[in-house]
């Protein structure tokens, strides 16, 4: 995705990365202190170079540029074989080329080039998910269920997802063509200009009176500024303190360590929230609470599942040790590393593992994940109709209520607006469970 370059202070120097595998994210770290001569490292630091190895390596450079089927230039060679020295590090090490480290530092601040599309693949063809409000899209009038069936005249018939995004990416204000198919009608063109497009990370809403929802989808720069005003528009939409708040991290891989650190604090109080422990000075870090609390201390119920992980798993360990919120759903991934981006020549990086990190009580979650406090699995949630019942109300000649007040006949319940927690049995769940405290606490 393209960059609009304006970044955080993550690309000045390096960055601290806590996310999994399939989507990472930065956020802003000082610059790294030289390795210290420890006992348990003084011995590599001094180590001369492996003269013999460095010999085989280079061997082995010119056997396969003399002998490969097809010419091998050096550079690709070196290229290969620095990312064959990281990846073999461990799942998360990587070296970053030019491209790869744009998509990092966009996926951290949540900012992008583009038109505002979310995109899928039906019949082979590319089709409009949902336009971003407030973006190039949404004012051009595209809408959800659109099929993009050519860009700038080409046709996206056969295209993986990837491909169309790539076309559909480009410099800020660059024009472009889309050749829109909508409802089985006759083609049309839309020609928009790409735009900076912001993606926010959090979503909230009430879902029933006095209970609130929010979902976060990715820690980024903003995300802990984006719960926070969350959370101040469900109380205001509540009207008074919320008898209940549900934070959803399920799917959620990782992201950015301090907008972790900052969405826990909106939760705690006091106490430590996450440390880290690695070789390099700097690698070592304690994030603790403060004492302002935006929740207003409200019943809290963090869902999880094994598509939260890494900063999802600070705040729900740090949640979970202090007491603070009940952990339902099912086991987290377990990525308990932290990984340092540090950026090279040619806009390119090195993200290199630097550290573990722990709970507030001292729990690593490396590989092995935390575990809800309530184990609730996934299932579809269907509702059955009422039989032909009858209440005392129904009768004829039925005695009236002793202490006044109208009777309460059968009815037939209206047909209401579908709610998240009418087909997520999870959420379902969490939602019974804080009506449950809130009636054994007399709210």
């Amino acid at each position: 995705m393209l960059f609009s370059s304006r970044l955080t202070s993550l690309a000045l120097s390096i960055a601290v990365i806590i996310g999994a595998p399939q989507a990472m994210a930065a956020g802003a770290a000082p610059a790294p202190a030289p390795v210290a001569a420890t006992p348990a490292n003084a011995a590599n630091l001094k180590a001369p170079l492996p003269l013999d190895e460095l010999r085989t390596f280079a061997e082995v450079m010119d056997k396969i540029k003399a002998a490969y089927v097809e010419p091998v230039d050096d550079k690709t060679l070196l290229e290969n074989a620095i990312k064959g020295m990281l990846s073999n590090l461990d799942p998360h090490s990587a070296y970053l080329g030019p491209e790869d480290f744009q998509e990092l530092q966009e996926s951290t601040s949540g900012e992008f080039g583009g038109l505002g599309i979310e995109v899928g693949v039906e019949d082979g063809f590319i089709k409009v998910v949902s336009p971003i409000d407030d973006t190039p899209a949404s004012k051009a009038g595209i809408e959800a269920g659109d099929l993009i069936v050519k860009i700038n005249g080409t046709p996206t018939q056969g295209q993986t997802m990837q491909e169309a995004v790539d076309k559909m990416r480009g410099k800020l204000g660059e024009k472009i063509t889309l050749t829109l198919v909508r409802d089985g009608g006759n083609p049309f063109d839309v020609t928009l200009a790409r735009a900076t497009i912001q993606v926010k990370s959090v979503k909230a809403q009430m879902l029933e009176p006095g209970y609130g929802y929010i979902r976060i989808t990715q820690f980024q720069v903003k995300t802990g500024e984006e719960v926070g005003k969350a959370l101040a528009k469900l109380r205001k939409d509540n009207g008074k303190k919320m008898n209940g708040l549900i934070l959803d991290l399920r799917n959620n891989p990782g992201g950015v360590l301090q907008a972790a650190v900052e969405v826990a604090d909106h939760f705690l109080t006091k106490g430590l929230i996450v440390y880290t422990k690695g070789r390099i000075a700097n690698s070592e870090l304690r994030f603790s609470a403060d004492p302002a609390d935006a929740s207003e201390g409200a019943p809290l119920v963090v869902l999880i599942n094994g598509g939260s992980a890494s900063a999802s798993e600070i705040v729900a360990g740090a949640l979970q040790d202090q007491k603070r919120g009940i952990l339902m759903g099912t086991d987290t991934f377990g990525k308990g590393s932290v990984q340092t981006v540090l950026p090279l020549a040619n806009d390119r990086a090195l993200k290199i593992t630097t550290a573990l990190y722990f709970t507030p009580n001292g729990r690593s979650i490396q590989a092995q994940g935390i575990n809800p406090d309530i184990e609730v699995k996934r299932a579809k949630v269907t509702t059955e109709a009422d039989g032909e019942n009858y209440k005392e109300a129904d009768l004829l000649g039925h005695l009236g209520n002793g202490n006044g007040g109208a009777d309460k006949p059968t009815t037939k319940p209206a047909a209401g607006k579908a709610r998240p927690q009418d087909d997520d049995y999870q959420l379902n769940q969490a939602l019974s469970l804080l009506k449950g405290l809130s009636v054994t606490r007399g709210n």
